[in-house]
């Protein structure tokens, strides 16, 4: 089975500590059980439980230590395939458990960055007594604009330093043993990063921003004490360790999405498949069907796309930046596509999905998060729109990238580098993965990108469209179509999905993409020209009852009674 199930852990474990992290993982929510796990969401409990649970195995240690900081014989290794795993296991039980995890992900992402050897000790000597981090970046004020911050910095002095100024929604910075924080020098305007105690009398903990089992925190540095010895990056470092941390961390959405998914799609399935109205099986309603099996074909493809992305993670180099493409459409595609399958999902249990007992509920609230969180779709899309000339038009030559599940250790990650020249970065030449196949719907695909492509040549955005955010995010849509569909297309060769699971799933991409073309023909400043096009584009999936047949009994419909989290 290609989608996660507790029960059957199939996916490749390169050593024995992965799979014993995901099978204790598992073994600690079972015994917990779905009724405390919702009580404990319910009452906006702290998962003081899951914490202890962590720092008695060492999970955290683990999963966060990369190699060059591991004890001897610890086999520590920061691994995105691995990383990718637990976070699909932790957003399969509860987003919030996920949390505490992501949020400590982006707060050891800047100290693992640094130069700062003394922090860096001090970090692995918390992580092995089972602390958390917080990622000390967004303020209230300014959101995800990080040019500007309101934590100011001044050098005294004697060379000390002393900061002033308030951060907003910050996750676990309530008892997090560092908090890595991003401010801006008083008197130069330079950037600066770094680490805050939780715990010290200058630092107020003003409230928790939300209600939630999660503590998403303001916290305000009142004259806040701190030498060079707890600063992390200064100047253009400090703003390269901000973005580059938000490269590593925000990829973990997609997974949060896709386990949540996951459960909630068993839970679906088996309400509906023991539900009988009208003298039939709720699932032999054919709109009932036909919103399992778009729901089943968009998560099979949420996982496919976010897997490969991972191994252009982990093949990543100064001279291969291809990640930067694809690792933000993890955390803007995944996640809204995430939205789209609850959505789907809930048309077929309808007033179920409000109940308290079942995980749905948890879910169908949560799933609205993740797209809005680590910079918005919008922040994400403005960011992949500047991929698209190179993308389409300027293809380059790379080595093959295999899958990578081995379990290497990601240096490199911490390794990135300077932040600019997006512009420059060349892509492999998309045509090999739609090639790879002939299948009906993915040829009407096909017929969709060219035509776009000959609208970007032949009626390209005006002056003014190119201001345009409203206009940009539509094409971006479409855009971001095509580079899913490649990495999909990459996926199922290499995993062997059936030909009917990829043509059902191209079934959607087509109207997707409709969809988005007709969004762009209505746009107020569209031209006739780019009407014209739009129009074109708009087409029909081919219609085949034997391969939606065949992809109902052999995959949507086998998903019922695998798995029920016990109470």
């Amino acid at each position: 089975m290609f989608l996660l199930n507790p029960r059957h852990l199939v996916r490749n474990y390169p050593d024995p500590r992965s799979r014993e992290i995901m099978e204790k993982t598992v073994a600690f929510f079972e015994a917990k059980g779905l009724t405390r796990l919702k009580e404990d969401y319910n009452g906006a409990v702290w998962y003081a439980d899951f914490l202890a649970f962590c720092k008695a195995e060492g999970i955290l240690s683990s999963m966060m230590t990369p190699a060059r900081h591991g004890k001897p014989g610890e086999n520590a290794v920061w691994d995105s395939w691995r990383v990718c795993g637990f976070a699909e296991m932790l957003g399969f039980f509860g987003l919030c458990y996920w949390y505490t995890y992501q949020v400590s992900v982006l707060g050891i992402g800047p100290i693992w960055m640094s130069h700062n050897q003394a922090l860096q000790a001090k970090a692995k000597a918390l992580l092995d007594d089972g602390h958390i981090f917080a990622f000390g970046l967004s303020e209230k004020e300014h959101g995800a604009d990080i040019y500007t911050s309101d934590m100011v910095v001044t050098r005294l002095a004697d060379g000390s330093y002393q900061a002033s100024g308030s951060k907003y929604y910050i996750g676990n910075a309530n008892e997090a043993a560092m908090v890595s924080t991003f401010g801006k020098m008083a008197d130069s305007g330079a950037y600066i990063f770094f680490v805050a105690d939780s715990q010290h009398p200058n630092y107020e903990l003003v409230k928790n921003t939300v209600y939630s089992q999660n503590f998403v925190a303001e916290y305000r540095l009142n004259a806040y004490p701190f030498t060079e010895a707890e600063v992390l990056h200064h100047g253009d470092d400090a703003w390269d360790a901000a973005l580059n941390t938000i490269n590593v961390g925000k990829y973990n959405l997609g997974w949060a999405s896709i386990g949540m998914c996951t459960h909630s799609f068993y839970e679906a399935m088996d309400h509906a498949s023991n539900r009988h109205l009208y003298g039939k099986t709720v699932t032999d309603f054919p709109h009932v069907r036909q919103l399992f099996t778009d729901a089943y074909t968009r998560l099979v493809a949420m996982k496919l796309f976010a897997l490969r992305a991972a191994d252009y993670m982990k093949s990543a180099s100064l001279e291969d930046r291809r990640y930067l493409l694809f690792n933000p459409m993890v955390k803007m595609k995944v996640t809204t596509q995430g939205e789209e399958v609850i959505n789907l999902l809930w048309d077929v249990i309808a007033a179920k999905g409000f109940e308290k007992e079942p995980f749905f509920a948890m879910a169908a609230a949560d799933i609205r998060c993740l797209p809005k969180l680590e910079g918005t779709v919008h922040v994400n899309m403005a960011l992949i729109i500047k991929f698209m000339a190179n993308y389409f038009f300027a293809p380059a030559s790379y080595p093959e990238v295999p899958r990578r599940d081995e379990g290497s250790d990601d240096e490199f990650l911490f390794k990135q580098g300077p932040t600019k020249g997006l512009g420059s970065i060349k892509f492999h030449d998309y045509h090999l993965a739609y090639n790879s196949f002939n299948l009906p719907n993915l040829s009407v695909f096909k017929e969709q990108i060219e035509l776009f492509k000959e609208m970007a040549l032949k009626a390209p955005p005006t002056k003014a469209q190119a201001q345009d955010v409203d206009f940009l995010l539509t094409a971006g849509e479409m855009f971001t179509l095509v580079v899913y569909g490649q990495l999909i297309l990459e996926n199922a060769r290499i995993y062997q999905m059936d030909d009917a699971l990829v043509d059902q799933i191209f079934d959607f991409m087509v109207r997707d993409f409709s969809k988005f073309a007709l969004q762009l023909y209505s746009k107020p400043s569209s031209t006739d020209a780019q009407m014209a096009q739009c129009l074109k584009m708009i087409k029909k999936p081919v219609v085949d009852e034997q391969r939606y047949g065949a992809v109902w009994q052999q995959h949507v419909q086998p998903m019922k009674d695998q798995y029920a989290m016990p109470r």
